[in-house]
């Protein structure tokens, strides 16, 4: 089960972010129409078939908020997985984004809460995803972008609670970035 009525997951400031990013700052500024779409249950696996058909596949580490719906717990984590497909067919891009919930650690039950970003961390997650776009889609190499994954070097990354395997979404369906196969 995921709980979609967590107050902290907000889907429309990844759309206004995203279209903020491609009209004011010109990210993807190549003539191409791009949308942005979310999808709860797409994985970081991508068919043959998929493949044959543009699909290409990234994956996002970014720092989010959890509320439970329950208890009304809150807790920062800084391994929110976002699963990013996206594809350029005849001057049509499409996103297609997937954040992973976590389940309370007090309520320790199957629901898992969706996580809630400020502003900025949506940016970085965006940039980070055009900068693939560019790369993959119009053959664009960026060396300082490439770099940093959209992360600038000057912020420090956020300190959190040890990860917890069995509260994680992308653990469960085995698509998680955190190795930390002893946690119980």
């Amino acid at each position: 089960l995921i709980s979609l009525s967590c107050p902290e997951w907000t889907p429309s400031l990844w759309y206004d972010t995203f279209n903020e990013l491609l009209d004011d700052d010109s990210e993807l500024d190549y003539g191409d129409r791009w949308t942005l779409k979310v999808n709860y249950n797409k994985t970081d696996e991508i068919t043959y078939e998929e493949r044959k058909k543009g699909w290409k596949v990234s994956t996002h580490q970014a720092n989010g908020k959890f509320q439970c719906v329950s208890c009304k717990k809150t807790w920062d984590s800084a391994q929110v997985r976002l699963v990013f497909r996206y594809r350029l067919l005849g001057g049509q891009g499409t996103v297609i984004m997937r954040p992973f919930g976590q389940a309370c650690l007090r309520c320790r039950g199957d629901k898992f809460n969706l996580p809630g970003f400020d502003k900025k961390e949506v940016e970085q997650a965006l940039l980070r995803q055009f900068y693939k776009i560019r790369k993959n889609c119009y053959h664009e190499e960026d060396e300082e972008k490439a770099e940093d994954n959209g992360r600038p070097s000057s912020e420090p990354e956020a300190k959190t609670k040890p990860h917890k395997n069995h509260l994680c979404q992308a653990c469960r369906v085995g698509h998680c970035c955190v190795d930390d196969k002893d946690d119980n």
